[in-house]
């Protein structure tokens, strides 16, 4: 028999409650908009399109995932005009 040690869940969730969030980047879907995650409990927010950090639901995710590919094919034909663009 093979044991499991995992923490109960609300151990996390209460030291959140007690010390706060420890956010870090989880994606970086634009230059302006990122998606973050809390390292104990992961609780994941992005920011919203005023700048603040909301929580990420299916919704967001969805446009962020939108975002990422329009910001992702402007950088592709960005540089392909650089490429292409004769220096003078």
């Amino acid at each position: 028999m093979e044991y499991k040690t995992t923490q109960p869940k609300f151990i996390p969730t209460l030291y959140c409650n007690l010390f706060g969030h420890s956010y870090y980047v989880s994606k970086k879907v634009t230059y302006h908009v990122k998606e973050y995650t809390c390292s104990h409990c992961k609780k994941q927010l992005t920011t919203s399109s005023n700048g603040n950090l909301v929580e990420l639901t299916p919704k967001f995710k969805e446009i962020n995932a939108i975002l990422e590919r329009i910001h992702q094919s402007r950088r592709q034909r960005s540089k392909k005009k650089s490429l292409i663009s004769p220096i003078y």
